[in-house]
């Protein structure tokens, strides 16, 4: 027995040790003393840079609206803020928000790390919440049937085209379907003219498989059933048009071209710098291509034309569809004030009449907010007159189409196993067929997901059979 406590408090103060070594590179962005009429909330978040400044505008806004709660944010950037989290459940101090940006939200409500929001808000509250949200931000926050994370913020996908490089190549404007956009980027970058390129019309990301299996008319997972639908007809087909790119250009090619994107330097936007005529990237770019404009006629320049529109979709396909993931808010189990918390998300999120609020915190951060409610809020109209193509993600926001990863446990899992079978389509010259690389993918997603239902006692979905793989099926799409 005495032997068993030592190793207990052993563990114990190894954990301490940790935390305490861990938690040093985080730094509390509020540091005065909590008043004593208030009840502090401890607040975790990753942000870093300009964002954390206007994090602490948030905070002191919050803490100056009302006179129960104190929040003390500390900004955690970097790497390991799971590691961190969990080291505080096991030492018994976890903070009482922690906001978030990983698929994360299934494996922690699995473990019992988090708690579901109608544990800590009134049913009428929960169900207000359901239709205020977007159905992209409830599905991204959505668990086993439950909202388990409050989403703060939106990050959408859509195609950016430098208009200037459209039309010196004889097109009037942007592609409206995927025969068109194929038919432009082949015109732009003919395929038989090898050698080293400083330009292309289009070539497909391997990370955004995610969102031309969407746009295709597929799903990657079906979360009444519990199949995994990675190999099914249309995200098959999206990973074929993905590789007929590395077998017109050639694989070693589109990788080295590749390669020169992740070399710009200050992580410079692809599109900017002439190397694209047409890419998909997300709304935080707006900003960043408007003041290149600003900049340009400052110096006497012509700026370029250039514009936004939905992912161009093939005939058969989905309109307004992509992947979407974004910013959300999860509650720690055991922190010390869950209402708090609760407080402080409705008033950054602008749920339960904070709308107002909110869309001063969008337009602050350049965010897509989570609710239709805010975006109509002056304010952020405002913001939208300065940025007008920002209107393009806010509108597909509202898209029934726009699907996040699956939130289950092992989601990280399933994004390393998509993201690595596009990489190896098209970067791979010796690659087998899409087909053979996503069944080879599903396999391991299958396999790794039912061993997770085996270690959180999850019950495996009626459409597993005793094996662990999923039963054939076709998968649904929204038209």
């Amino acid at each position: 027995m005495k032997a068993i406590n030592v190793r207990v408090v052993a563990g114990l103060l190894l954990v301490a040790a940790l935390t305490r070594l861990l938690f040093s590179g985080g730094s509390a962005e509020d540091s005065r003393s909590v008043p004593a009429d208030r009840q502090e909330v401890v607040f975790w978040h990753f942000w870093g840079g300009k964002h954390r400044e206007i994090v602490d505008d948030i905070v002191a806004r919050f803490n100056a609206s009302q006179n129960e709660h104190f929040v003390r944010a500390i900004a955690m950037p970097g790497q390991n803020l799971d590691l961190k989290f969990f080291l505080s459940v096991a030492g018994g101090d976890p903070p009482d928000l922690l906001n978030q940006d990983d698929p994360v939200i299934g494996d922690w409500a699995a473990r019992g790390a988090i708690v579901p929001l109608d544990e800590i808000a009134k049913p009428d509250e929960v169900a207000q919440l359901q239709s205020w949200l977007f159905p992209s931000a409830r599905r991204l926050g959505t668990y086993d049937g439950r909202l388990f994370a409050l989403c703060n913020g939106l990050d959408i996908r859509a195609l950016y085209y430098n208009l200037d490089m459209l039309q010196d190549a004889g097109f009037d404007g942007p592609p409206q379907s995927l025969e068109e956009l194929d038919r432009m980027a082949r015109t732009i970058a003919p395929p038989t003219l090898r050698g080293q390129r400083d330009h292309v019309g289009y070539l497909p990301d391997p990370r955004r498989l995610w969102a031309w299996g969407i746009v295709f008319g597929g799903r990657f997972y079906d979360e009444q059933t519990g199949e995994v639908l990675v190999d099914s007809d249309e995200v098959v087909r999206a990973l074929e048009w993905m590789q007929s790119y590395a077998r017109d250009y050639g694989a070693e090619q589109v990788s080295a071209f590749r390669k020169g994107d992740q070399a710009l330097a200050g992580a410079a936007f692809p599109l900017l710098q002439g190397r694209y005529a047409m890419l998909m990237d997300g709304q935080w770019r707006v900003e960043e291509m408007e003041k290149a404009a600003e900049a340009a006629r400052a110096s006497g320049e012509v700026p370029m034309n250039w514009g936004v529109i939905p992912l161009p979709p093939p005939e058969d396909g989905l309109s307004e569809a992509g992947w979407v993931n974004g910013n959300f808010f999860v509650v720690p189990r055991g922190g010390k004030n869950p209402e708090g918390a609760w407080a402080f998300m409705k008033f950054w999120s602008g749920f339960g009449g904070f709308e107002t609020d909110a869309a001063q915190t969008a337009a602050s951060g350049g965010w897509i907010p989570a609710s239709q409610q805010v975006v109509d809020q002056p304010e952020f109209r405002a913001y939208l007159a300065k940025y007008p193509e920002f209107s393009a993600f806010v509108e597909l926001a509202a898209s029934p189409n726009q699907v996040p990863r699956p939130v289950i446990p092992g989601a990280a899992f399933f994004d390393t196993e998509i993201t690595q079978a596009a990489e190896a389509a098209l970067y791979r010259p010796d690659a087998p067929p899409a087909r053979e690389l996503l069944q080879q993918a599903a396999r391991r997603i299958r396999a790794r997901l039912s061993s997770l239902q085996d270690r959180y006692g999850i019950a495996k979905p009626a459409a597993m059979n005793h094996t662990g793989t999923s039963l054939p099926a076709t998968a649904p799409s929204e038209r």
